[in-house]
């Protein structure tokens, strides 16, 4: 896999690509995080690909977390989205952004 692919519905999905240094450590971390959320089940796990999914609280709505590294570039990219309906009222972004937030107090860069 090269690359994710892009979101079909904008308003219930996020799709962000991030650069690392030290590429490898971030993307073990990070699967980690993803790992580690409430209500997840992990789908794929291998070195480059990590896909889960997260259902919600009440409803148990799904939502698919894609992670993929790309040595080559440098690059994580991160994608989350709701399998259901065309609103996910900011729940995947919310996600996303605090993965990030998780990611950089780990000082990860």
């Amino acid at each position: 896999m090269e690359t994710l692919s892009k979101c079909l519905i904008e308003t219930n999905c996020v799709f962000v690509e991030w650069n690392f240094k030290k590429i490898d450590y971030a993307f073990k971390n990070l699967v980690s995080l993803a790992e580690n959320l409430p209500r997840t089940t992990i789908l794929e796990d291998s070195d480059t690909y990590w896909h889960g999914v997260i259902r919600s609280l009440i409803f148990r709505f799904p939502d698919d977390l894609e992670i993929l590294k790309i040595p080559s570039r440098g690059s994580i990219q991160v994608k989350s989205a709701s399998r259901i309906g065309v609103s996910d009222l900011g729940v995947n972004e919310s996600r996303v952004n605090k993965l990030y937030a998780q990611l950089v107090n780990r000082n990860i860069s």
